[in-house]
This record gives structure tokens, sequence and C-alpha cells, in this order.
């Protein structure tokens, strides 16, 4: 598929995944690109004697999951390509995933539906189920799962990591928010997107291996996904940045605010330590609420 790039973020990358990443993306699409946001490994060096087909371009420090996404996106239209197909390096795409997204993609265009992006269910081998596409109806985020292997679900985004996102949409949706770092980058780019007229869909037939999060801990039969302290205080305080300063709907910030009143609670009572977790988060809400964004220092 020539006229696809798929578009790899490394930071400090176990080399065996990255190397599966790379194996099962080239056995689908011809062209590849990695941004490596400042890792202390030499990953340049690597992809010259492994990969010496794939572009890497590597960044003197860690500059945030956004704007190496963005780097690799203007790379790919400088190269003339359609669609961007976006990758975290702990994901691997099964078998045919671009080919279902692609077709997916054209299915729904040619019904006169303008596309920001299009992505696979997800699996983590940690977790019995693979997990649902979300949407927000009302003020509350619910899950939508698939009826059939053929299905496809419309959502208000996808996770960034395996969405295929066609580059012309770009210039009207804007490229991805570099202020944010990491944590909510996917969500404010496709909620955005929505509110300038474009659609994103969940599509059944695409698969993917995503690791997400630390392991995973269990709380009153059901399962949660904890990160670090460091990736809370991302997360608390872009979610409130994006209450307080963005113009995304206000149903979805109800709807997202109430889950990270439980999330903070939750976090606060699994965390270890917990004090960490609770020091993090708070820093982060009021970063937020100050508009203090970009990398901590």
């Amino acid at each position: 598929m020539s006229d696809v790039v798929a578009i790899v973020v490394t930071y400090h990358p176990n080399l065996v995944a990255l190397k599966t990443l790379l194996d099962a993306t080239l056995a689908q699409i011809n062209c590849a690109v990695v941004i490596d946001n400042g890792s202390d490994i030499a990953v340049a060096q690597w992809l010259n004697e492994n990969y010496p087909a794939v572009t890497c371009i590597s960044l003197p420090e860690n500059f945030g999951i956004a704007a190496a996404q963005n780097k690799g996106l203007d790379w790919a239209i400088k190269h003339g390509a359609n669609y961007a197909l976006l990758f975290d390096q702990d994901s691997v795409p099964a078998p045919a995933m671009t080919q279902h997204l692609v077709r997916v993609f054209r299915e729904e265009s040619s019904k006169g539906i303008r596309i920001a992006a299009v992505g696979p269910k997800y699996d983590d081998v940690r977790h019995p189920n693979a997990s649902p596409f979300v949407a927000v109806e009302g003020v509350r985020i619910v899950r939508r799962n698939c009826d059939d292997d053929n299905g496809v679900v419309p959502v208000d985004f996808v996770i960034a990591s395996g969405s295929l996102i066609p580059l012309a949409a770009l210039r009207h949706v804007g490229m991805m928010n570099e202020n944010l770092f990491i944590d909510y980058v996917d969500v404010e780019w496709g909620l955005r997107a929505r509110k300038k007229g474009y659609f994103s869909f969940g599509v059944c037939a695409a698969h993917m291996m995503h690791t997400l999060g630390d392991d995973p801990v269990y709380f009153l039969g059901r399962r949660f996904t904890l990160h670090s302290p460091l990736r809370h205080y991302y997360l608390f305080r872009n979610a409130i940045w994006l209450y307080v300063y963005s113009s995304l709907p206000a149903r979805w910030k109800i709807a997202d605010g109430l889950r990270l009143i439980v999330k903070f609670v939750l976090y606060c009572m699994l965390g270890r330590p917990r004090f960490a977790h609770f020091k993090m988060m708070s820093l982060g809400l009021f970063h937020g609420l100050i508009g203090r964004l970009g990398r901590i220092k």
C-alpha cells in the first residue's frame, strides 16, 4: 500500500518489541518512518543496520508524543502520502489490519462522510477481552462493542496508535496539540475534528495488540489500568486544561470530568506509593487550572 506511511514514535524502546512491530507493519505497507524522542540508545543506528529502508528522524530530547507525531505527519505530507498510520512502540498490528482500515475509510467516504480517523480494536495480552470503542452519549462515556467482525462503530475519537488518518483532513482540522505533550492528544484531536464536521469510526475487522499502561489492578471485581505518577500528572493536567480552556463540547467535558473524579479516588487508593500519585495528580490539577502546559520541568 504505497500511499500509506506508518509513523512509529519511540522513546527508549525495547528493540525486540520494535522489531516485531516493524516486521508486522512492513508486511502490510511499503513505507515507514520512525520518530525517536531522544532515546538513550542508538535507535537510528539500529534501524540503519536492520531496516535500511526505514527513515529515522532522531529528536535531540523528548518533545512529547504530539510533537513526534507532527514530525512524522509533516514527513508523510512532503513525501506525497495519502494516509498516515500512527503507532506507539508497544503496538503490533494483526495481519491485514491496514487493509481493513483503508477499506472502511473508502466505503464511508463514498457515502459523502468526511473522515477524521479510523482505528482498530485492540487487545492487551494481560486482559481477557478486547478493549471496546467509546463514545459520548448525553453526559456519559459509553462503551461500544462490535456486534460482528464486519461491523463499523461510530465513535467520537480513536486511540492514536493504530489509527489511519487521511492527511488531507489535517488541512482543515490542524495538527496534534504539542502543548499537551502526552495524554489526551488523540482525544483532543478527534473531538476537534468532530466539531469541524469530520467523523471517526472503529473498525471491528481490524485488530491490533497494544499494551496500555502498567500492570492492571483489580478492585471490586473490575480491572483498572494504572500509570506512573508522572503519567497521572499529564493525564489530570491535560484533562483540566481541556475542561477550562478548550472549546470542546460541554457534554464531553461533563462526562469526562465525572470519570476523572472517580479516577482520582481510585488512583489514590490503588497506586503505589499512594502519596506520589496524590502529589502528582494534585500538581496536574493545579497546572491545568492555571494553564501551564508543555513538558514538566
